[in-house]
């Protein structure tokens, strides 16, 4: 059996709209639970990589929730109770359109306050990888403070760093965001983007680059791997000086929610257990083809479900807003 991996983050109750339409027209909505690290974490157990996530939680039904459903997916959980801060909330709508709407509600959340001392002593010195994600730098000072915190503990321990832009642009602005991430990939083992991301953090905004110059240019930043993802174009990986690249698994798109978070433990978890870059990308591609087929940011499809894979339209032909308050 391979090493622990040890995510840390925020994770929220998600309400979902499973038929068409905006939260003021649905009659029901499905209650579950997201959030990008524990994503991963749970990711990583069903491809057979064991995973602690850590994080905080209110103590209120939600946060109730959001630990049964993360430990429910065979995850070790560290979930701090905060009594003076609620579990953040996300509600997921299909539109009409086509799109997929994604509104966060978790300004002053139990998620946003974990501090460095949350994170437990020898957790991160003993994990055979630690994960983490932008989402935490642009949370709050305190939770940025504390991805600081797991960076010099990883450091000082030798053990590699996994870390995943996942930009939020409506909590922090370009400048800012390019800064704080720029310094966690420079510590970064390995480091995945989109390429909007990648440009972000290389200061290219204004530039064409193509997608393999954007993957060398975060792995020279970086500690030699940068994977950039790419939707319906594939993705392409950045190994040492050698460049991989594979197409998108096409499928048939109900939400494409979460299947970056399914791309990226499927890479993780295939390095961690000994596999080849062409590999890693095969099965994270995979991975994040499969997370689409569902409504639901962690969730497999039911078994007797079969997946189209013929005649699909583009894997990310759902565009989703995100609006953070």
């Amino acid at each position: 059996m391979t090493g622990r991996v040890v995510a840390v983050g925020e994770t929220m109750l998600l309400l979902s709209g499973r038929s068409v339409g905006a939260v003021p027209d649905l009659d029901t909505m499905h209650v579950d639970t997201g959030g990008a690290e524990s994503n991963v974490a749970i990711g990583l157990v069903r491809a057979g990589v064991p995973a602690t996530w850590v994080g905080r939680v209110g103590t209120d039904p939600a946060g109730d929730r959001v630990v049964a459903d993360v430990r429910g997916a065979g995850v070790d959980v560290v979930a701090v109770p905060d009594a003076d801060r609620s579990t953040g909330l996300m509600m997921k709508e299909r539109l009409a359109d086509g799109r997929t709407r994604v509104t966060y509600h978790r300004r002053g959340s139990a998620g946003s306050a974990i501090g460095p001392e949350d994170v437990p002593a020898g957790l991160v010195e003993q994990a055979a990888l630690v994960h983490l994600s932008g989402i935490s730098l642009a949370l709050s000072d305190r939770s940025r403070a504390t991805v600081d915190a797991v960076l010099d503990r990883a450091e000082a321990a030798g053990v590699p760093v996994s870390f995943d832009v996942n930009h939020r642009p409506k909590l922090v602005d370009p400048d800012s965001a390019r800064r704080h991430y720029r310094a966690v990939v420079e510590r970064s083992t390995v480091v995945f983007a989109s390429d909007d991301e990648a440009r972000l953090v290389l200061g290219r905004e204004e530039r064409r680059d193509d997608e393999d110059d954007l993957a060398r240019g975060l792995a020279a930043l970086a500690r030699g791997t940068a994977v950039v993802k790419l939707g319906s174009r594939g993705a392409v990986a950045a190994v040492d000086g050698v460049l991989h690249r594979r197409a998108a698994t096409p499928v048939r798109v109900v939400d494409p929610v979460g299947a970056g978070d399914a791309f990226v433990a499927g890479w993780l978890a295939a390095v961690l257990t000994g596999a080849a870059p062409a590999e890693a990308l095969d099965r994270a591609a995979d991975a994040g083809a499969l997370a689409c087929t569902v409504a639901s940011d962690w969730r497999l499809p039911d078994p007797d479900t079969v997946v189209s894979v013929t005649d699909a339209p583009e894997i990310d032909h759902a565009v989703h807003d995100r609006v953070d308050r």
